[in-house]
C-alpha cells in the first residue's frame, strides 16, 4: 500500500480476517491488529500466526500512548464513532503520525456491477466521490481515487454475497432467494461459464488524514 510508505510500525483496527493486514506486512511494516470480533481474529491468527492481534474497537484500542506511526482502517470508518476514534488515535499515534482510510468498493458507475450489488443487497457501497467524516484533530491531507479488478469465478460472486450483513442476517429462505437470483444472473442472463474466473471491477477510495497546523 503505497499510501503508507514512510510509517514502520502500523495498527491495522478492525483488521477483519487481515487482507490488509497482510499487504502491510508483506511490504515490510511492523504490524498490529485488532478488530471486535473473536471470529475474525481466529481467522487472522491462522492464516498469519506472527501478527500481534487482540479483541478491541476504535474507540478503545488498548495501545500505550504515541506507540504507533499510522491506524489503517479498512472497509472500517463508517462503522466507528467518529469523535471518539479520532481521539483515541490521537492518544496511540506518535507527533509525526497519520491515519489511513481505505475503502473498496464495487464500481457501481458499471451497468451490471450496479445490478449485481442490488441483488447481492450490497448496502455498504459508498458513492463515487464520497468523503469521509473526519473529527478533530484530523483532517483529510491526501485523497487517492483508483479502480481495479479482481479475476473471480461466478462461484466465488455467490460466496461474496455470502459474506454481506444482508445475506448472513436472512431466513434460509432468503437465503435460497439471493442465491438463485445470483445463479440467474450470472449464468443466464450474463452468460458466465461456470469455473470461468471474470472480471470484477472495483473502486478503491483511500484518505490520508493528518494533525490540523
Amino acid at each position: 500500500m503505497q499510501l503508507a510508505t514512510g510509517f514502520k510500525r502500523i495498527v491495522d483496527v478492525g483488521a477483519g480476517t487481515g487482507k490488509l493486514t497482510a499487504l502491510l506486512e508483506d511490504a515490510g511494516h511492523e504490524i498490529l491488529a485488532l478488530d471486535p470480533s473473536i471470529d475474525m481474529l481466529r481467522v487472522l491468527h491462522e492464516a498469519y500466526p506472527t501478527v500481534p492481534a487482540w479483541q478491541a474497537v476504535a474507540e478503545h484500542t488498548a495501545l500505550a500512548n504515541s506507540s504507533v506511526d499510522l491506524v489503517s482502517c479498512a472497509q472500517t470508518w463508517h462503522w466507528v464513532d467518529v469523535p471518539a476514534a479520532a481521539a483515541e488515535f490521537d492518544r496511540i499515534i506518535a507527533r509525526d503520525g497519520a491515519v489511513l482510510l481505505v475503502w473498496n468498493n464495487l464500481d457501481t458507475t458499471i451497468p451490471w456491477v450496479h445490478r449485481l450489488s442490488r441483488i447481492m443487497h450490497a448496502g455498504d457501497v459508498l458513492k463515487p466521490g464520497f468523503i469521509p467524516e473526519v473529527a478533530a484533530p484530523w483532517e483529510i491531507s491526501t485523497t487517492l481515487r483508483t479502480t481495479w479488478e479482481q479475476e473471480i469465478t461466478p462461484e466465488n460472486i455467490i460466496n461474496l454475497a455470502h459474506t454481506r450483513s444482508y445475506w448472513l442476517r436472512s431466513t434460509p429462505k432468503i437465503q435460497q432467494r439471493v442465491d438463485n437470483n445470483l445463479q440467474w444472473y450470472l449464468y443466464e442472463h450474463l452468460e458466465f461459464a461456470p469455473g470461468k474466473p471474470v472480471a470484477l471491477p472495483y473502486r478503491c477510495d483511500a484518505f490520508i488524514l493528518t494533525r490540523q497546523a
